[in-house]
């Protein structure tokens, strides 16, 4: 059996990499301005609820700055052969970092907020209130500023409900002629999937070269990984050809163009399932981040509560108890952060239903997957290794073809075994 070295590359990161750095070095800044101000204004105006909120805001900004550093040394070490499986899971180590962090901040406020119920101290409510309002107001941007950077992951706009709208056939596949090119796609847009056959050149862009090919002399055949062969006639829709006949689901397979009796491979297409981007595109590192930043937004905001309430009612209780508040808020979030990239640095399942979807995929065809791992390597990256049992002669590619519509498998390893003990790998 003859061996395929195929070169491929490790670099796991997740979209926008560059963009979240950038967004949290300037959140850092403002964190840095801002924690002094309020530890500052709280030790001299007495309110511990505004020293809590300036002490967690200083821990932040180092969540912060690990954050950065993290995005920095992933990217500065994605190719370095070292990382058997690249950088990517480097901001999930963060992330984890950072909620360790957290929960330490959470005990921190706790116990400081509990000693003010049993020695209140007088608060300078006409100055600690402004700086209390000026904190929200630095936190509010700094969410903004973090949150603007996630919008690069487009959560790919597919729910679980829609996971075959597109069919992934955004791609076009063409091959070149001496006038221009061929362009074949499949158009579903409102209407039953249909093959359609374009021209692209310099005389007449957009219409078939008149005399060269007419519809007759044309045809799409495609081949599926069963082995299953199907043969397409067209009809001149004017601009374009167009297949008679409807395109059967799903939408995998190779295709061929006969062009005046010449078979032409175009190239692939592959049906993308879209089901499991949620869990597999999130950034840990930028999700630790702003979890850091609304942790005092909320920090911030129960201080101005607590500050009100007290100065209008004479409740001086109700600063310590916005600290214990935010407190448990901040542990609640911590404890979340904590069990998602713990789960990814344990590599654990990453997702289960894409885990079932992939077995029915090939045990579909008859054949049965032995063992399975999934596992995440990055935001947006999933890597898997099958050992697959069949009767079949099939080898290690008929099953990638299979598993190509996965759009977050970037690395696979399969290893197909047969009944005559012969085994192959890819």
């Amino acid at each position: 059996m003859p061996i395929h070295s195929v070169s491929h590359s490790h670099v796991f990161l997740g979209d926008g990499h560059d963009d979240n750095k950038r967004r949290t070095w300037w959140v850092i800044a403002l964190c840095a301005v801002m924690m002094i101000a309020e530890i500052v204004g709280g030790l001299l105006f007495g309110s511990i609820a505004l020293v809590a909120d300036g002490l967690h805001m200083s821990t932040h900004a180092g969540a912060l700055l690990l954050a950065a550093l993290a995005y920095s040394y992933a990217s500065r070490h994605a190719n370095d052969p070292r990382f058997t499986f690249g950088t990517g899971k480097l901001g999930d180590l963060a992330g984890f970092s950072s909620a360790i962090v957290l929960a330490m901040i959470a005990l921190v406020i706790g116990y400081e907020a509990i000693s003010r119920f049993f020695a209140p101290v007088p608060i300078h409510f006409a100055e600690a209130i402004p700086i209390a309002c000026l904190g929200l107001g630095v936190n509010i941007a700094s969410v903004w500023l973090l949150h603007g950077g996630g919008h690069h992951h487009h959560d790919h706009g597919h729910s679980q409900g829609h996971d075959h709208d597109h069919h992934g056939h955004d791609e076009e596949h063409r091959i070149a002629f001496r006038t221009g090119s061929l362009v074949l796609s499949i158009f579903e847009d409102g209407v039953p999937p249909r093959f359609r056959v374009r021209f692209e050149g310099a005389d007449r862009p957009g219409d078939l070269p008149p005399g060269d090919l007419p519809p007759g002399d044309l045809t799409v055949e495609t081949a599926r990984p069963s082995g299953t062969m199907q043969v397409f006639q067209m009809v001149d829709r004017g601009s374009y050809l167009e297949s008679v006949d409807e395109i059967p689901e799903p939408h995998a397979f190779v295709a061929f163009l006969m062009i005046d009796g010449e078979r032409r491979r175009v190239g692939v297409f592959e049906e993308h399932t879209h089901h499991e981007h949620g869990a597999a595109h999130r950034d840990n590192n930028m999700r630790a981040a702003v979890v850091h930043v609304m942790a005092d937004a909320a920090v911030s905001l129960l201080v101005i509560i607590g500050l009100l309430l007290a100065r209008t009612f004479g409740w001086l209780w109700m600063d310590p108890l916005a600290g214990i508040i935010g407190a448990c808020v901040i542990a609640s979030w911590s404890y979340g952060l904590i069990r998602d990239t713990g789960a990814i640095l344990l590599d654990m399942t990453p997702d289960r239903g894409m885990e079932a979807e992939m077995r029915r995929t090939i045990e579909g065809q008859g054949d049965q997957i032995a063992d399975l791992h999934l596992w995440r390597l990055g935001p947006g990256h999933l890597g898997a290794i099958l050992t697959i049992a069949t009767n079949q002669a099939r080898d290690a590619v008929f099953y990638r073809t299979c598993l190509a519509k996965f759009d977050s498998l970037s690395h696979v390893t399969i290893e197909v075994s047969r009944a005559a003990s012969s085994a192959e790998s890819q």
